[in-house]
């Protein structure tokens, strides 16, 4: 059973960004993100500089035990609408099973109790079956799919849109928190 305290969020740090790319560049990673060519070193740290002070967004490293576990990515932050995009990955595989949704769930719980937001949206390729039942474990519904939306390895790929509502999540919050903490 994994212990709460033992996880925070922080934002990313420059001192973090080459083992962010080591796990944004895995296969694993890269084959499920639209942009999914080898980063290099320099275009990552371009990113790095360019997203760090933009207020409609924010990029963070999820611990356990002070030790960097994934990384959880909030976009097109809207405060006047009170929604923005989230996306999140594990790169330490090694872990223990359920740390995947731990760092979910702490996310969600960043997004609408610290961002305030009212809506939090996802985009999933639709091969990605896991992604999507992650999303369902956590709450969210699906509300469409993009047909042949994204080029990707030849073809066009088809993406789930995905929504949680704050009010969704706040009548879920405590039972997911059971859930996550519980089977971890």
């Amino acid at each position: 059973m994994a212990n709460p305290q033992d996880y925070q969020l922080r934002p990313i740090q420059e001192s973090d960004l080459e083992l962010v790319l080591q796990w944004r560049n895995s296969d694993r990673v890269r084959s499920n993100m639209y942009t999914d060519h080898i980063i290099s070193l320099n275009e990552h740290k371009e990113w790095f500089f360019n997203t760090r002070y933009n207020q409609s967004m924010l990029h963070q490293i999820c611990e356990c035990n002070q030790q960097p576990i994934g990384v959880s990515n909030f976009t097109n932050i809207d405060k006047k609408n009170k929604k923005c995009y989230w996306g999140f990955y594990l790169g330490d595989t090694s872990l223990m099973i359920g740390n995947g949704s731990i760092m979910g769930f702490m996310a969600l719980q960043y997004a609408f109790e610290i961002l305030d937001i009212r809506k939090l949206c996802s985009e999933v390729f639709k091969f990605n079956s896991s992604s999507i039942k992650l999303h369902n474990k956590l709450g969210f519904y699906q509300e469409g799919c993009f047909a042949k939306h994204i080029y990707k390895s030849g073809q066009y790929e088809d993406v789930v849109a995905l929504a949680l509502f704050e009010e969704q999540w706040l009548g879920l919050k405590d039972d997911l928190y059971k859930l996550v903490f519980r089977s971890s």
